[in-house]
């Protein structure tokens, strides 16, 4: 049986955005699960939004499909890193477009956690309809950036508030991440643009880079949302 793959999704979008990483000629010898993170694109909520109660659900989910590669993208890269640091999987892990701290993630996240607080839900419902603007930042196919505009508008500004209250709450509580990554003692990739997904500190870029098992992936210019993971998947296939 060819390897298998569990990939995480990205925060707020369900396991069909990987269609374009999972359909490149590169991985088409390898056995690709797509799964969507409780309560993003509509499904289900958790009971804990806390990262490492899906790092550990995930993880379990990754053993009963014998996973042995994990890849996650944005909120879902920060899944799989918590997986391999808590040793709860113990395979390779691809990071695309990680944030590994509070100075890696953009300051409007964290405005709309401190606005949600006095306002309730309104700043995360009003986050839901800038996203057509930020999505055209996908280069695919109008009716396929339909459906996945389709998709992201599913989630409950409710349920939101709270994937990133736990999100940002583990990003300020989790400190050295790379370090915490380097010491889980198995292969990491890190991919992020130089624009646009993904970010790294001076002091986290110089900690994987020196780290035996890590390789740091930066790709050219600006990428968003399917792009990062489109390029990226190329990059390692081959």
């Amino acid at each position: 049986m060819p390897s298998a793959r569990c990939c995480c999704c990205p925060g707020l979008n369900t396991a069909r955005s990987y269609a374009e990483l999972m359909a490149q000629p590169g991985l088409a010898g390898v056995r690709l699960i797509a799964v969507t993170l409780p309560g993003h694109g509509g499904t289900p909520p958790p009971e804990d939004f806390g990262i490492e109660h899906y790092a550990r659900l995930a993880a379990e989910l990754a053993g009963d499909l014998g996973c042995d590669v994990v890849a996650g993208f944005s909120i879902g890269a920060t899944v799989a890193l918590e997986m391999a640091a808590s040793g709860a999987f113990k395979g390779p892990v691809v990071l695309l477009a990680p944030s590994l701290s509070l100075q890696d993630e953009p300051a409007f996240l964290r405005v709309m956690d401190r606005l949600g607080r006095a306002l309730g839900n309104l700043p995360s419902a009003m986050m839901l309809k800038m996203i057509p603007l930020a999505a055209k930042h996908a280069r695919v196919p109008e009716d396929r950036r339909a459906e996945l505009l389709a998709d992201l508008r599913k989630n409950d500004p409710a349920i939101m508030r709270q994937i990133f209250r736990g999100y940002l709450s583990y990003l300020g509580r989790r400190d050295a991440a790379a370090a915490r990554l380097c010491d889980a003692g198995v292969p990491a990739w890190v991919v992020h643009a130089e624009k646009g997904d993904g970010g790294l500190t001076g002091s986290e870029r110089r900690t994987l880079e020196e780290c035996p098992r890590t390789s740091v992936i930066t790709i050219p210019g600006t990428s968003y949302f399917s792009r990062t993971r489109n390029r990226a998947s190329r990059r390692l296939s081959r």
